[in-house]
């Protein structure tokens, strides 16, 4: 097995985390730059991510999360919240990010600035937001793979209350919306009654189909 299969069959939806272990600062740092680095359609990045190290608001959070343990016994929390819309200033913002940092402008890409601003005024508010959700779980995806590398548990989880959390955090007010939390840290085995359970998957004829 490649090491990436190896890391994804040690990796599950950790339901008992150790409390009295730590994620270090730089293990933490990897896996935020490995969101930061996750590719996004259009490369607009909609959305932002919330390390949640305050106790008080992770107690708030737990509350209204179904009251699951891991969101405050994991090392950290971090929150995916996703642009409440795609405006045409976000929309500029990262389009004039791109020609600053590279450094020159093509007309291609000032092109299809012009062609996106169209797509995302007709779609309207309530799917531009859904667009940026799934670009959150993209980055989602990232972070558990790359925990992974780094021999850290982390469990994914929607069984939250996002408007609730919106307010704990105060979204609202930055144009954001909570879409899915992520808990890391350090299994503990002993009351987690997944830990040593066989990973369960469909086969792969069963999930895979290819067209010739």
């Amino acid at each position: 097995m490649t090491e990436v299969i190896d890391k994804l069959n040690w990796r599950y939806a950790t339901k008992k985390f150790d409390a009295a272990k730590k994620v270090d600062d730089a293990k933490l740092e990897r896996i935020l730059e490995a969101i930061r680095l996750a590719p996004t359609s259009s490369g607009l990045q909609p959305f932002e991510v919330f390390v949640v190290n305050n106790p008080e608001l992770r107690a708030k959070i737990q509350a209204v999360g179904w009251n699951q343990a891991q969101i405050t016994e994991s090392s950290h929390l971090l929150v995916f919240a996703a642009w409440d819309n795609i405006t045409e200033a976000r929309v500029n913002m990262m389009f004039d990010l791109t020609n600053e940092q590279r450094g020159f402008i093509n007309e291609g890409w000032e092109a299809y600035r012009q062609k996106l601003l169209g797509i995302v005024a007709a779609r309207g508010e309530k799917a531009n937001f859904d667009a940026a959700a799934r670009q959150a779980y993209i980055a989602l995806g990232v972070a558990m793979v790359a925990a992974a590398f780094e021999g850290v548990d982390a469990t994914p989880m929607e069984g939250f209350d996002p408007a609730a959390v919106d307010e704990i955090l105060s979204l609202k007010e930055r144009n954001l919306r909570s879409v899915v939390i992520l808990p890391i840290g350090y299994r503990q085995p002993e009351g987690d009654w997944l830990v040593n359970l066989k990973k369960v998957r469909r086969s792969r004829e069963n999930l895979i189909t290819e067209l010739a």
